[in-house]
């Protein structure tokens, strides 16, 4: 009979030894061994066997003993009591000598390696079970770090054995039909990597909210990663757009966001660790520069193409040496499991007032209920099933009571904490990082938890009324009309990438302005016309940025460049901006630059602005950020259209200007369409096309411009109508003209989402693509095919 393997080093170890060491140190030793030609670094270390843990439940019959407990469990025992009893009895018993000796010779062999008597380690548990891609075990047994000197190993070891029966993970075998002694821990020891003296987080090889399979999104803090993973943290976002890394003469940092960092995790001067306060200083600083991104998500994608799925990893930086490395991955397990085919929406069916709180959204989902202000988990009996849990924060032993609540609520953390990891695996919607629910929102206040419009997470007062909706996108039908999407939220686009659309008809840069610029162009090139307080305002949210202008341009790109990579490669028309002088006066610093007018529906607006003096120099910061997103980001996707383009004239002016910054029409793929909504766009629609690429018509300024209606008065509504037989003649003659001149055209608006015949008379005048809200887009998919059909059909037209 052979003697136990009880320590193995990552070194012999592969993927393909999950029952043998668990899918953690599996991945690690797999990592060791396949992806170091990647330039992938690991720490070194070993991990014990499961047969090591055989041998420890052999021991003083333990397993016995724990079969016992868990009997108790089956037979109506308090989960809570049973898990501390097992708990208890692990720890009680002592490692077998024979384990232990093996476990310190491989520690001291360790430290050989790396030059140092009793190194500082990770120490991590990994169960034979986790990790597989139909169970997620991540984050229920524990792990210990800074541990240092073989005392400290060996209860370190302890300690993660017994964390196989937290409360959270023997309620997870419990449910997914697991036998509890069928599945083994093995403890994994690894070289820490000095994070405390730079920062660490995680990695996903998708985005974690939407599945969009596009980009890698990385999280960090400063410190030990616990913080980030823990959710304790509000930490940076830096998102990759996995196309444009092909080629290093791109940048793939396509957005970045910058957290607040409030805590970090060090090392302990007695002891493990210590999480202290973040220097304020430090705390709007970036965690990684581009390059360090860049690496991580190189690494990220080779794991994941190594592994053949979507991967969830954590690395870590050293401060010592400024290394990076990756200190675990496993298969991600949440949207991987996703119905790709099933588009489920829930939205809101009345427009609420402002929100109580707003933080970071987890999930898609409404829930609502009464609020439950906790600060520690309760007893069962004492939640109320379908209650709001709000709170600062949760751990693993917040999980029972979190399986019970319609939505969660937390006060820390960011979309890679425990609280957003648990509440995407139950299918729960959760708004982390508020930063104040706990005060805001009172015990027994009835709100609605809204995760369903964009990253951006809302709770309101009150029950508000909301819809679901199911479509099952493999029964759309196919069309000859393209059907595209209009957006406006960076944040949201990632949330439509499943939807079969041709690309986007309509990104409007007004909502990038408003929402995330925040401040008027001009003001940040003028601010000594500022007043006091705006310029204040201003300084404030640009600093760190020694050009006020590449703030602008920074922030404009990143917005742009979400919604381009959504779609990529389909094509994804930019509207340049179309604020009304009324409107861009709203923006912070605006009012210096703006008249005031009688009606500013026809006045300053759009092409018109681009080469005049009181705007030129912002659209030169437009110019520059389309051009980051085209050139230096690899979106060449992006199709630029000019609104409110009244004469021949102002169209060879805005090409000049363009041209001026580095947009040429017909350079690197550029197309540069017109929006057609002015009377005059239709008429000289054939000396338009010799200037421009494309046209989108803009219904409601046609109807306004074309009727003579205020689209705005209550009075006149009844006479404002896109399908009037003028308007109606003016659309079928712009797509006879534009295509007898090889130029395509679109229609972007609500009508054809509300009206089925509206569409079908631009089916039948020729039009080349419809763009369309998202919510509409399956009913709108299906009125094309209709219109399309009853067309070819021989019958149209008789009586």
């Amino acid at each position: 009979m052979r003697s136990p393997s009880r320590v193995v080093p990552f070194t012999e170890l592969s993927r393909h030894d999950v029952g043998r060491v668990g899918g953690k140190n599996a991945s690690l030793g797999e990592l060791t061994n396949q992806l170091g030609a990647a330039g992938v670094r690991v720490p070194p270390g070993f991990a014990t066997t499961a047969e090591a843990y055989d041998e420890l439940l052999d021991s003083g019959e333990l397993r016995e003993r724990v079969r016992a407990l868990i009997d108790r469990l089956h037979q109506g025992a308090p989960l809570d009591e049973v898990g501390e009893a097992v708990r208890a009895l692990v720890l009680a018993q002592p490692l077998p000598a024979a384990l232990r000796d093996a476990v310190l010779t491989a520690y001291a062999r360790l430290g050989e390696q790396v030059g140092r008597k009793d190194p500082d380690v990770a120490v991590r548990s990994s169960a034979t079970a986790e990790d597989l891609p139909e169970a997620s075990f991540a984050g229920q047994q524990e792990t210990y770090l800074n541990v240092r000197g073989p005392d400290a190993l060996v209860e370190a070891c302890r300690r993660c054995y017994a964390s196989l029966f937290t409360d959270r993970a023997i309620d997870y075998r419990e449910r997914m039909g697991y036998d509890h002694l069928a599945v083994a821990l093995s403890v994994g020891v690894q070289v820490m990597v000095r994070s405390d003296l730079a920062g660490a987080g995680v990695a996903f090889t998708l985005d974690p909210e939407t599945g969009f399979p596009g980009v890698i999104v990385v999280s960090a803090a400063w410190g030990l990663g616990e913080t980030v993973v823990s959710g304790r943290v509000d930490p940076d976002e830096y998102t990759v757009f996995k196309p444009s890394m092909k080629d290093p003469a791109l940048d793939p940092v396509i957005d970045v966001r910058i957290g607040a960092k409030r805590l970090r995790t060090v090392y302990a001067d007695s002891g493990l660790t210590r999480t202290v306060e973040t220097p304020a200083g430090e705390r709007h600083q970036r965690v990684l520069d581009d390059s360090e991104v860049r690496l991580l998500a190189g690494w990220a994608v080779a794991i994941e193409e190594h592994y053949g799925c979507p991967m969830d990893l954590e690395w870590a930086k050293d401060g010592l040496t400024g290394d990076l490395w990756i200190v675990q991955a496993r298969p991600e397990t949440v949207q991987s499991r996703r119905r790709a085919a099933t588009l489920v929406r829930r939205r809101l069916t009345v427009t609420p007032p402002g929100p109580l709180v707003t933080g970071s959204a987890v999930g898609e989902s409404i829930g609502q209920g009464p609020v439950v202000l906790l600060d520690a988990p309760v007893d069962l009996d004492r939640f109320p099933k379908g209650g709001v849990l709000v709170t600062g924060i949760t751990d693993p032993d917040w999980e029972p009571v979190m399986k019970r609540a319609a939505a969660i609520v937390t006060d820390h953390g960011g979309r890679t904490s425990h609280a957003a990891i648990v509440s995407r695996e139950l299918g729960v919607p959760a708004v982390v990082g508020t930063g104040n629910g706990t005060q805001r929102l009172r015990d027994a206040q009835p709100v609605t938890v809204s995760c369903a419009e964009g990253e951006n997470g809302r709770v309101y007062e009150g029950l508000l009324p909301y819809e679901e909706t199911q479509t099952d996108l493999t029964e759309l039908p196919a069309t000859r009309t393209r059907v595209m999407l209009n957006l406006a939220d960076p944040s949201a686009a990632f949330r439509w990438w499943r939807l079969p659309a041709d690309g986007v008809g309509l990104a409007r840069l007004e909502f990038i302005v408003a929402h995330q610029v925040k401040v008027h162009p001009m003001a940040l090139l003028h601010p000594e016309r500022l007043n006091g307080h705006d310029r204040h305002v201003v300084d404030r949210l640009t600093e760190g940025y020694l050009d006020r202008g590449e703030y602008f341009v920074d922030h404009l790109a990143r917005g742009i460049a979400r919604i381009a990579a959504s779609r990529w490669p389909a094509p994804v028309v930019v509207r340049t901006s179309d604020f009304k002088t009324n409107e861009y006066a709203k923006l912070l610093g605006g009012r210096p630059f703006e008249p005031d007018e009688a009606n500013p529906m026809i006045g300053w607006r759009g092409a018109s602005r681009y080469y005049s003096d009181g705007y030129r120099e912002g659209f030169a910061l437009e110019c520059r950020a389309l051009n980051r997103v085209r050139g230096g980001m690899g979106l060449t996707n992006v199709i630029v259209m000019i609104p409110f383009c009244r004469t021949l004239g102002e169209a060879d002016q805005v090409l000049a200007v363009m041209a001026e910054h580095g947009l040429v029409r017909g350079e690197n793929g550029l197309r540069v369409y017109v929006m057609a909504e002015i009377p005059a766009n239709i008429v000289l629609a054939t000396e338009f096309a010799e200037r421009f690429d494309g046209f989108s018509i803009g219904s409601n300024d046609l109807t306004q411009l074309t009727l003579g209606v205020d689209r705005d008065s209550e009075a006149l509504a009844h006479v404002f109508d896109e399908s009037d037989p003028a308007v109606v003649r003016s659309i079928e003659r712009l797509a006879d003209l534009a295509h007898r001149a090889g130029r395509p055209v679109g229609l972007c608006g609500q009508r054809p989402s509300d009206d089925p015949a509206f569409t079908a008379v631009l089916v039948a005048a020729g039009l080349d693509s419809i763009s369309v809200a998202p919510d509409s887009f399956a009913a709108v998919k299906r009125h094309v095919a209709r219109a399309e059909k009853e067309l070819r059909s021989p019958s149209v037209g008789k009586e």
